[in-house]
């Protein structure tokens, strides 16, 4: 396989979808806006959507999608994207490779929400329903570890708080991280979407329509899924948020921890990830540390 880094454009998709699904090889391509980090998109077509992960620590997320999307869509009560293809590795392009159809809305990250404690509740009602499906055969957590313990960045976080020392109370820092640490997920494995962020959460008519971006999708703890609770809700939208999933304290206590590493390895400049978060990983560190 070609390892030098690849080009994926337009004319690498037309390439790619004539030569694989010729009957759509007369449709137009053209990118998507805001289109994410592990993944290029491009609109085929007025209803579909092409997903290519954009390196190969990405490319094992195409098939799990495949497989368990479909599975899922029918027990959610909102939207996920529906695999109509899968496209396979060839010399212009290394990996497998996703065609799907298309959901309409805009970002939250760039919407108007029209009343904040609604959509925390059917955010909350969706994810209550995705820890409710059946979890035989589920995927474990992957490559980030979305759904397993955060104490797989311990040594990262550590080095982030020592890094911003007279920036941040790093001790308190520290005991919050560690309280994050000292406990684990003792219920057995729910579906873990891996990325409950305002880039994958679609709005339609100032309201929650679809979820999006499934490539962190494993079985295991719930945790990693609440940091929007920081990151964007507040006020009396939190406090909605959390009486729907009626998890532990220690589940909170995890979920605090995987807001903090986010928010501490941006801060520190050892990543810079292309989302709202990463704009704002300041005062989601006060918020975090306030509580």
């Amino acid at each position: 396989m070609n390892h030098k880094p690849i080009q994926i454009d337009t004319s690498l998709v037309h390439r790619l979808i004539a030569a694989q699904f010729p009957k759509w090889k007369d449709l137009p391509v053209r990118p998507v806006a805001e289109g994410g980090w592990d993944n290029r998109m491009f609109h085929l077509g007025e209803q579909m959507l092409v997903r290519m992960p954009s390196g190969a620590e990405y490319a094992d997320k195409v098939a799990k999608e495949q497989k368990w999307l479909p599975f899922l869509a029918s027990k959610l009560p909102l939207p996920i994207p529906r695999p109509l293809a899968l496209g396979k590795p060839c010399t212009d392009y290394p990996w497998q490779w996703s065609v799907y159809s298309y959901l309409e809305g805009e970002s939250l990250a760039m919407a108007t929400i029209h009343d904040l404690n609604q959509f925390a509740l059917d955010l909350a009602k969706f994810l209550r329903a995705l820890h409710n499906v059946d979890t035989t055969g589920g995927p474990p957590p992957g490559r980030f570890n979305r759904g397993g313990s955060p104490a797989a960045y311990d040594q990262e976080t550590r080095k982030a708080i020592a890094t911003l020392d007279g920036k941040i109370e790093g001790a308190h820092a520290l005991r919050v991280w560690e309280t994050g640490l000292a406990s684990s997920w003792q219920n057995p494995p729910v579906w873990v979407h891996g990325d409950i962020s305002a880039g994958n959460l679609l709005v339609q008519n100032g309201k929650l329509s679809a979820v999006i971006d499934w490539g962190s999708l494993c079985i295991g703890d719930p945790a990693c899924d609440l940091a929007i609770y920081w990151t964007f809700f507040r006020g009396p939208s939190r406090d909605k948020f959390r009486a729907v999933l009626s998890l532990d304290q220690n589940t909170w206590n995890r979920a605090r921890a995987w807001v903090l590493w986010k928010a501490l390895i941006v801060a520190a400049g050892f990543s810079n990830p292309v989302n709202t978060e990463s704009k704002q990983c300041w005062r989601i560190i006060e918020d975090v540390l306030s509580q």
